[in-house]
């Protein structure tokens, strides 16, 4: 393919059958990340550089502040994710591009690839087709070591706790009742439940132990909630590691070691600038999983793209019932950054599939089984409508996708009242005419009247939180706590911590806590086994199912497919 065939003009040339996502982007041709920062009206000295294509921004080097008025915030949420594929990120890079190609002076805030899922199954976090932001690979890669840098940080502060025990205990720490865990970015079911300590008095007390995913971490958590530095030093010395022998919260404050924790995250917490194949700038900052965490980019980030753009088009991980609420709940609840408009993506595939066809048999026509999966899409679209905003569904396109099978979901959206429209971002490209229907409908939601307004206010009981979520967005009767689940609502109560909003952890791949049931389940209960308090972060985790914290490796893991040429040069990578 002719390379200035994907430079300026994505829709030039569709890409051949076959062509990866990583060819796609080795293939476009980037600008000097100076000059896309000089577009977006960021100065030079606001800069810090990684390389000829990523930087960092200081916010605090940025002109206008508080005078400048604040962008538009188009969340980009999407129907529950299926093996078939949605293409959230794809989608975003997509719209935003096509609303940049419109006129309007255009942002993106998304969050950064964990390597566990990226190694594993799901894949990176980047876009695809001709919607991508880049350098691909080295985003999805180690890019500019932020995840590394909260790692650190947390697995410090569990060096430094378990020290503290070892020289005396001062603070009287009961090793039993440790809520905080060692982290590692990667997916490793071995090491969910270990024992630490063994070897003798030298080596440590003996205590068990476990590990989770980074992006579990409730450092990263605060690092994505936290809007300053200032706030991030705050929010990481309210942290809960743990509990006295008297049952009392120990936090980082009382270890006093929140200052370290902030040296080890003050340069990973300015947001990392980057460029889509079209040229449209985007922040890519932070990373929490949305079935396990809040799913959001960071607050700093996208309050930084609102003070440089009119739109700021960012996404929330996996389905509206998961990183959309969680959005409107936590993150619009804590920053202010309260959507004017929502995107649920579809896909013809995923709503096959969610009518029961096999993933194999995807690619026949089945009108019949697109009208028995649409009813998740309903379900998702609704709940949207419940926050005051308008929803918009964005069709992403793929090439087995029939015209018959596309008017059909057209004209039903159009019955349901629902604004909808095709978007074939993958192939012809936001920054081509791929996603001119659907930037044209987005603008004019963002336009439109909305009142936006959260679930719950923050006075209900935490137990009446979760029975809120469970029957209003999942669709649930009713919800049961286990014993212990219980006991954590009576001392969250007695600790003063019922006033914080509610971070669900449930599968993705249903309303249920069930990831078999598809659809759009009835009938159901949510089964909540424990509650973790992130007093840093400000919410309660809602443990669901057997939802886990750390991932396990498929069968056949991604990796298997991954290398580097000659040149180092990475292959495999999606």
């Amino acid at each position: 393919m002719p390379e200035d065939a994907l430079a300026g003009d994505p829709a030039a040339a569709a890409p051949p059958a076959g062509t990866s996502d990583l060819e796609i982007a080795q293939q476009s041709v980037m600008r000097p990340i100076e000059e896309v920062a000089a577009e977006a009206g960021i100065s030079a000295d606001a800069l810090e550089f990684y390389g000829r294509y990523k930087a960092k921004i200081d916010p605090a080097k940025l002109g206008g502040g508080a005078a400048v008025p604040a962008g538009k915030v188009v969340l980009v949420s999407a129907m529950s994710p299926t093996p078939a594929g949605e293409g959230k990120s794809t989608t975003t890079v997509g719209l935003a591009d096509s609303l940049a190609r419109a006129g309007h002076k255009v942002m993106i805030a998304l969050r950064e690839p964990s390597l566990g899922p990226i190694l594993g199954m799901k894949g990176g976090a980047t876009g695809g087709g001709y919607s991508q932001v880049l350098p691909m690979d080295e985003i999805n890669l180690h890019f500019t070591g932020d995840f590394h840098a909260i790692t650190s940080a947390n697995n410090a502060l569990m060096a430094l706790v378990d020290n503290h025990i070892f020289q005396g205990n001062e603070l009287n720490i009961d090793p039993r009742r440790m809520t905080f865990k060692r982290v590692l970015d990667m997916n490793d079911r071995s090491l969910r439940e270990v024992v630490i300590g063994l070897g003798g008095p030298a080596q440590g007390v003996p205590r068990q132990d476990g590990f989770d995913i980074t992006v579990a971490s409730e450092i990263m958590a605060v690092f994505c909630l936290a809007t300053d530095l200032a706030d991030l030093r705050e929010r990481l010395g309210r942290i809960t590691f743990g509990y006295t022998y008297d049952r009392q919260p120990v936090t980082v404050a009382d270890l006093g070691v929140q200052g370290a924790l902030t040296m080890l995250l003050k340069d990973a917490i300015k947001p990392n600038l980057v460029q889509t194949i079209a040229g449209t700038p985007a922040l890519v900052h932070g990373g929490p999983f949305a079935n396990i965490a809040h799913g959001c980019n960071s607050v700093i980030a996208t309050q930084t793209a609102r003070r440089l753009a009119d739109i700021v088009v960012t996404e929330a991980g996996f389905g509206a019932d998961l990183g959309a609420e969680k959005f409107m709940d936590i993150k619009a609840r804590m920053a202010d950054v309260a959507p004017s408009a929502v995107v649920v993506v579809a896909t013809i595939r995923a709503l096959k599939m969610h009518g029961g066809i096999a993933k194999d048999q995807l690619k026949e026509p089945n009108v019949a089984a697109l009208a028995a999966g649409v009813a998740n899409l309903q379900r998702h679209v609704r709940n949207v409508e419940k926050f005051g905003v308008p929803p918009v569904v964005a069709i992403n396109q793929f090439a087995t996708d029939t015209p018959e099978e596309l008017d059909w979901l057209l004209e039903w959206c159009a019955a349901e009242g629902i604004q909808a429209a095709v978007a074939d971002v993958w192939g012809r490209g936001g920054g081509g005419d791929g996603g001119d229907e659907l930037a044209a409908k987005v603008a004019a939601a963002i336009d439109g009247p909305h009142a936006f307004r959260h679930l719950y206010p923050l006075e209900m009981s935490v137990e009446d939180k979760i029975r809120t979520i469970v029957q209003e967005v999942y669709g649930a009767d009713g919800v049961d706590f286990s014993v212990p689940a219980l006991k954590r609502l009576a001392e969250i109560e007695k600790n003063g911590w019922s006033g914080f909003p509610v971070c669900m952890a449930k599968t993705q791949y249903s309303f249920s806590d069930d990831p078999n049931r598809l659809g759009a389940p009835k009938g159901f209960t949510v089964h909540v086994r424990d509650l973790i308090p992130k007093t840093g972060a400000g919410f309660i985790v809602a443990l669901t199912g057997a939802v886990m914290t750390m991932p396990g490796l498929p069968k056949v893991p991604a990796a298997m497919r991954m290398d580097v040429d000659a040149a180092g040069n990475p292959v495999g990578l999606f």
